[in-house]
């Protein structure tokens, strides 16, 4: 099981991407959502959505995968997040836009090389990162951070990899039309 942060204005495009990725690969339960409460949570679309299950209630997870939105630097600050996310440190993590701020704020970044949007790349060299690369794809040992949008299926097929498999992530791949070039093409 794959878990999912979601907060207040996450982008609806990340997400789905992600947990597309991660239903072809490990089945419908292969990704749950997480937030600090089982209450509604509007997308940076007007979506509703009612995650699955409370950080304390999450079972332990083989990975993480981090949509952006315009909501990221918020929920960066809410300190049940970063604690999360700094007590799951060394899982395959996927990271799209500005769903690195969530990882800068719980002192994952520090060391690391780091893709993503251009637009972030002050703000991410606050976070003490080895490096920031303007929007590309990064792969930094179980990390992979990318720019927003379709970026997402990046950091999807990278987490889909280290939990099923590459066989797994390339036929999701093939399946979703996006070809070998997202699960071979890794920058790194």
């Amino acid at each position: 099981m794959v878990a999912l942060p979601v907060y207040p204005g996450v982008s609806e495009l990340e997400l789905g991407l992600m947990v597309t990725v991660l239903r072809l690969c490990g089945g419908e339960k292969a990704a749950l959502t997480v937030h600090r409460s089982r209450i509604s949570v509007v997308t940076a679309g007007g979506l509703v959505m009612t995650p699955h299950v409370l950080y304390a209630a999450l079972p332990e997870p083989a990975a993480l995968l981090l949509p952006g939105g315009p909501g990221a630097a918020k929920a960066s600050r809410d300190p049940l997040l970063r604690a999360f996310l700094a007590a799951h440190t060394g899982l395959p993590t996927g990271v799209s836009g500005s769903g690195l701020l969530l990882l800068g704020e719980a002192g994952v970044l520090d060391g690391r090389a780091v893709g993503g949007p251009a637009d972030l790349t002050d703000t991410l060299w606050n976070y003490t990162p080895q490096e920031v690369r303007p929007g590309e794809i990064v792969t930094d040992d179980a990390l992979c951070s990318a720019p927003a949008g379709l970026g997402a299926l990046h950091a999807a097929l990278h987490v889909a990899r280290a939990v099923w498999g590459e066989e797994a992530a390339q036929d999701a791949a093939r399946r979703i039309e996006a070809g070998p070039l997202l699960v071979a093409g890794q920058a790194g």
